[in-house]
Parts: C-alpha cells; structure tokens; sequence
C-alpha cells in the first residue's frame, strides 16, 4: 500500500518512511500542501498523513482540495492543541488527528486501523470478476484495468449479475428489477442491452465469455 507523508520537517518525515517502510509500506513524501494536491491525484495512494502548518499552502487547504476530487483518509499532524484546529480539519474532511509530538507506535496503530475500515468498505463496494471490476459507490467499471463507460441501466444490469455469479436471470425478471413496471411489455429492451454491454465489455462480443445466455430462459454471469 502506498501513503503519502506530507510535512516540512525533514527529520520527521524520515523517521516516519523508515518506520513505514520497515512495516512493508510504500512512503511518498512532500513538503507542502501543493506537494500533497499534486501527489494525492495518484489512485494508488492509499492513506495521507498531512501536516497543517507548512509553506506555500497548508495541511487545512490541501484537505479541503484533496477532498474535492479523493476520499483517501486523511491523518492530520499539528503541533497545536487548540480544540478549533481539530474541528476544522474534520469539517475539511479529516479522518483523524494526532498532535504533535507523537509515539510512532500510536501513528502506526491508527494507520493500520482506518486502512482495515477502508478495506472492508471496499470490499463491500468494488467487485473484481476475471478482467472485470465495478465500483457500486462510484459506478464505475473497468475492463483489465481501464475505464468503460456504461448508462445508468447498462451498469445496474452488470452490477446485478455479477454479484450473482451463475443465477439465471430471465428477461421477465431482469425488466422487473432494472426498469420496474414501465417496461414490463417490451422484453426486446434486455436484449438490446445485453448485445452494448458484451460489446464494451467482451473480449469477443459475438462469443461472450461473461455474460453468457441461457436459451430458452435468460442470462447469467460465469465466473
């Protein structure tokens, strides 16, 4: 896992990445706010520790920036104790704080717990099957690693397959779930859907390896 230690002072920063880096973690670091907006925009970056003072832009509005764009947690480092510096990184949307000066044990202990919350809030959310991968929260979907663009429909049918791998559904059944009532009489509209989905998502749209048919009663997901 990747975080990234943002903070001016140069010996802190240090001793934070040895101490992340013995623990199997992988440390980029920064010394500003404008480091951390830049730095945060990589997707592999897991969990931020922010510090609130520093130059050219500080830890407050980095978090206020980062959080228009990232849900990465975010842990805040003041060398204040002042109860408003606190609240106002949360109003930012902080995740936890921690004054300095601090035990690095303590700074570990709270990273390990929030990436296991955030790690079980992922698996609730994102689905990997074979070369695909949907995020329920965001609704995005991803063929081998890149971006697919699915409707709002197209989406809720894949979503509704895959997290039922192998249950057939019939088009009856799939019109009542995704379209509701209105479309209970037009059971082409599943068909048509199915053939864009397997076009964006097949390897072979004409020979599907996913999204399979059952004949004679409907679709389903192969794992």
């Amino acid at each position: 896992m990747k975080i990234l230690i943002i903070d001016d002072e140069e010996l802190l920063v240090k001793g934070i990445s040895y101490n992340l880096e013995n623990e199997g973690y992988q440390v980029v670091t920064g010394t500003n706010g404008a480091d951390a907006v830049r730095l945060a925009q990589d997707p592999e970056v897991r969990l931020i520790v922010l510090d609130v003072m520093m130059p050219v832009m500080d830890g407050l509005e980095a978090c206020r920036r980062i959080r228009q764009f990232s849900n990465v947690p975010i842990i805040m480092l003041t060398a204040k104790t002042e109860d408003m510096d606190k609240l106002l990184g949360f109003d930012y949307g902080a995740d936890d704080y921690l004054t300095k000066p601090f035990n690095i044990l303590e700074l570990k202990a709270r990273i390990r717990a929030i990436l296991r919350r955030t790690a079980k809030q992922e698996a609730e959310t994102r689905i990997v099957r074979g070369s695909i991968a949907l995020d329920s929260q965001s609704r995005n979907t991803y063929k081998n690693g890149v971006a697919v663009d699915l409707t709002a429909k197209e989406f809720d049918l894949v979503e509704l397959l895959i997290r039922n791998p192998n249950r057939v559904y019939s088009r009856e059944s799939l019109l009542d779930i995704i379209w509701g009532d209105d479309y209970r009489s037009d059971i082409r509209t599943v068909d048509v859907h199915i053939r864009r989905i397997r076009e964006k998502l097949e390897r072979d749209p004409a020979n599907p390896e996913h999204i399979l048919t059952k004949w004679g009663v409907g679709y389903y997901f192969k794992v």
